[in-house]
């Protein structure tokens, strides 16, 4: 069988897998994201021994952003203007597959993870899909006529603004943008709005969640009237570790639309990833399967 490698680079972790698909994975590892020096080179030692115990096919590469992902471009592979600090301006792609010489695919990690949804998961026989993921960022991988939307740079949908919950006029947590989704309901942002470090054990009535459960309703808006997917999952620590958020979010993007769009009806139109939590690591996979 043909093994494929695959490299998840996330906002606090990454993770490797060999796998020959989804149902065979060969070995998984996760290196925690410290600088880039530290953090790439725990991970070539990870690809180097698997190309010594037997050389993969291809390499599938899922990286945090914004990443250039112009094939043209002299920085394709690098991350550019990430807010993680001390990772602007590093070449992640290129120095990871320069030692195999095997075909590389590299694109976002949210993109990836839409990838593995539409080839195993909630995606399946889809061309027009959307993955959100809620942790320690917020991403959208948007997928039309099955294609990775692009233009000048990729979809970077969780930085958008959106009408806001009325009374919460909260500053926001995000960097750049203040009260963007990604500045109130990311991880990060829900643990700064409320002084903790730990926001996990927070009740399920516990009013954060109303403006969180809102600003995704706003963002899924967004996604509907910009391109019309088939379906949006929405995976990632945030949704996955609050039970009840996932099923608040499809009625109040039905209101938001108000009857102007025919949202499918046949399933539920907002949904967890098909894959759970494998649906990020196995989204490299997939470039790697394309890429092969």
């Amino acid at each position: 069988m043909r093994r494929f490698a695959g490299i998840e680079l996330g906002g606090t972790k990454c993770v490797a897998t060999l796998a020959e698909g989804p149902e065979t994975v060969l070995d998984r590892r996760t290196v925690p994201t410290a600088g880039p020096e530290e953090t790439l080179a725990a991970l070539e030692a990870i690809l180097a021994g698997w190309w010594a115990d037997a050389p993969f096919v291809s390499l599938g590469i899922a990286s945090f952003g914004p990443v250039d992902l112009d094939p043209a471009s002299p920085t394709w592979g690098h991350v550019t203007s990430s807010p993680k600090p001390g990772w602007q301006r590093i070449d992640v792609a290129p120095r990871l597959a320069r030692p195999f010489g095997v075909p590389t695919a590299f694109d976002t990690d949210v993109n990836g993870a839409a990838r593995a949804e539409m080839t195993w998961g909630a995606g399946r026989g889809m061309r027009d899909f959307a993955y959100v993921t809620v942790g320690t960022g917020v991403g959208v991988g948007l997928i039309a006529n099955g294609e990775p939307m692009r233009g000048f740079q990729h979809c970077e949908l969780g930085h958008v603004r959106i009408a806001r919950l009325p009374g919460d006029d909260w500053e926001g947590a995000c960097p750049y943008h203040g009260p963007c989704v990604e500045g109130l309901v990311a991880g990060g942002s829900i643990k700064k709005r409320l002084g903790l470090d730990d926001a996990s054990a927070l009740p399920a009535d516990h009013p954060v969640w109303d403006s969180v459960a809102h600003a995704l309703a706003q963002l899924c808006h967004t996604i509907v009237c910009a391109a019309a997917p088939r379906r949006i999952v929405i995976g990632g620590g945030v949704v996955s570790g609050q039970k009840h958020l996932l099923p608040r979010i499809e009625p109040l993007l039905r209101e938001s639309i108000a009857g102007y769009m025919s949202i499918p009806e046949d399933a539920p139109y907002v949904t967890a990833p098909g894959l759970g939590d494998d649906a990020g690591p196995l989204g490299p996979i997939a470039l790697a399967l394309g890429a092969a």
